[in-house]
């Protein structure tokens, strides 16, 4: 048996040493493409999203194609960050959901930036003082967040990427606190998401609306007599206990975060493309609006209702079709909103989530 370990070890051995000269020699190619760029734009969301989804297609195992996909983000991000290390804003402070999606998304060598709020967020890209920023756009439990919604009709900046962020939700505690908290921080959506369990094991505890979950947990760390909702990357940054775990009520929570930039994306083979758009106040009107998308058999994955702000009873629509403004049917379907709509907006086309 030693003899058959030390000949599995020496074999690793000699394959780790070639990952390593193969990774250096991809980041060679990756620097000499930068070189070739001559500074210009160096993250392309559609060639990573088509990078992934190559090697998910490719991936013979035995280790699951999201293993590999998250390796080779961290091979792409190390190797991107040669050319220039990208400066992510995300809702912070640091361990909140939002910071997980951009890593996610961008990998460990992206230098993420918290902000105090989304539309920081939003003005730190829009002033170039970072590169992308990382927002959350619906949940699965909670439904939209408006305040980003909002942002994205008022900005310059284009969607470029999404991100699905799976969220496990836990209750933490200060170490040691063992007596029933008398109040429950967390972010608004994350308290709706966790509501039914509150009402079974914390009735009667005040549930206390922050800016995020990572203040929660900075309050809850402070006050042994609070508790905090938060994920795991809250607890370990704040040194709180996981009282429960995964107390979140639907078993498939998911967070949706939107990458903004100064670009969206070019076409990728798999993308999504979102709008924004009011229909003319008379009778039909949304009728109207959204025949074009089906009359070019363009598929429609959300459609959200927001009010408009500009008039009673107004109402602005917020619509998710497959495919990228530049493919043909698109463009008609989008030329002909354009002369139908009281108002259209093009947020952005990118790649669909591949991890």
């Amino acid at each position: 048996m030693a003899d058959q370990l030390a000949q599995h070890r020496a074999a690793i051995d000699a394959i780790d040493d070639e990952i390593l000269k193969l990774v250096n020699t991809r980041a060679k190619h990756a620097q000499a493409i930068g070189a070739l760029k001559g500074g210009k734009l160096v993250y392309r969301a559609e060639r990573e999203a088509q990078v992934l989804r190559r090697i998910k297609e490719n991936n013979p195992g035995p280790l699951a194609g999201e293993t590999v996909a998250r390796l080779f983000r961290e091979i792409m991000s190390a190797c991107l960050a040669l050319e220039k290390p990208l400066a992510i804003a995300y809702l912070g402070p640091q361990g909140t959901f939002s910071q997980a999606a951009a890593v996610k998304h961008f990998g460990h060598a992206a230098l993420t930036q918290p902000c105090t709020s989304i539309d920081e967020v939003f003005r730190e890209v829009e002033a170039g003082n970072a590169d992308y920023g990382v927002v959350p756009v619906e949940n699965s439990t909670g439904g939209a967040v408006g305040t980003t919604l909002d942002l994205l009709l008022q900005t310059p900046l284009q969607v470029c990427g999404e991100v699905d962020l799976r969220v496990h939700q836990y209750l933490l505690r200060k170490p040691g606190a063992d007596n029933q908290p008398e109040k429950v921080f967390s972010h608004a959506q994350s308290l709706a998401q966790c509501h039914e369990w509150l009402n079974q094991h914390l009735p009667g505890v005040a549930r206390v609306a922050v800016a995020s979950n990572a203040e929660a947990a900075r309050l809850a760390e402070e006050d042994g007599n609070t508790a905090a909702i938060a994920g795991e990357t809250a607890a370990e940054h704040y040194g709180l206990e996981k009282v429960a775990e995964n107390i979140e009520d639907k078993p498939n929570n998911t967070t949706r975060f939107l990458v903004i930039g100064a670009h969206d994306a070019a076409p990728s083979g798999h993308d999504k493309t979102s709008l924004a758009l009011s229909a003319k106040n008379r009778p039909g009107a949304v009728y109207e609006l959204l025949a074009p998308l089906a009359d070019n058999q363009v598929s429609m994955s959300k459609l959200e209702s927001r009010p408009s702000r500009t008039g009673l009873w107004e109402y602005m629509f917020f619509v998710d079709i497959e495919g990228h403004r530049q493919d043909e049917k698109i463009a008609k379907a989008l030329a002909e909103l354009s002369s139908r709509a009281a108002f259209i907006k093009v947020l952005g086309s990118y790649p669909v989530a591949v991890l």
